[in-house]
């Protein structure tokens, strides 16, 4: 055996899956699940009865959450679906950059750089005049399976 070091290079997380599974028959509306490895907030549900050959199916509408794209699937209501962990966190907005992404505080007194502004018309527009006018901005920031988006703002009062 040898005594020097070996050095691994990381590029995994920490091991955290991105989607836990579920039983398709116990997902309901308003809900998440995976369609096409995209997350979706669930719109629709419906179930079919079982045919002479046995499963019961679910028909699943959903909304992309990032993109707000519609997509459906159908899965027989035994089966596992894949479920997307959905977090939602709130950051103070500091700054935005003539590029188009936005500086954010965190609770913890860091700053996070990496999220661009949404692209969603009306929420752009909330965002840059209220920053504009000197209000105090909280932006909901959700992210899932390794995505993250800004989806809705608060005015906390001026600064």
């Amino acid at each position: 055996m040898s005594d020097e070091e070996h050095h691994f290079e990381s590029k995994a997380d920490a091991g955290a899956s991105k989607t836990y599974p579920q039983q398709a028959g116990t997902i309901r509306k308003n809900g998440y699940i995976v369609i096409k490895n995209r997350p979706c907030k669930v719109v629709e549900v419906s179930t079919s009865k079982t045919g002479k050959h046995g499963h019961a199916k679910c028909h699943f509408v959903g909304i992309d959450i990032f993109t707000a794209k519609k997509l459906e699937d159908i899965v027989p209501s035994s089966h596992n679906c894949d479920v997307p962990h959905v977090n939602r966190t709130d950051y103070q907005l500091i700054d935005i950059s003539e590029d188009g992404f936005v500086s954010l505080l965190t609770d913890s007194g860091d700053t996070k750089d990496d999220l661009k502004l949404p692209t969603d018309e009306n929420l752009l527009k909330q965002i840059k005049d209220g920053f504009a006018e000197g209000k105090d901005l909280v932006v909901s920031v959700m992210s899932a399976m390794g995505e993250e988006q800004i989806c809705a703002l608060k005015d906390i009062g001026p600064k």
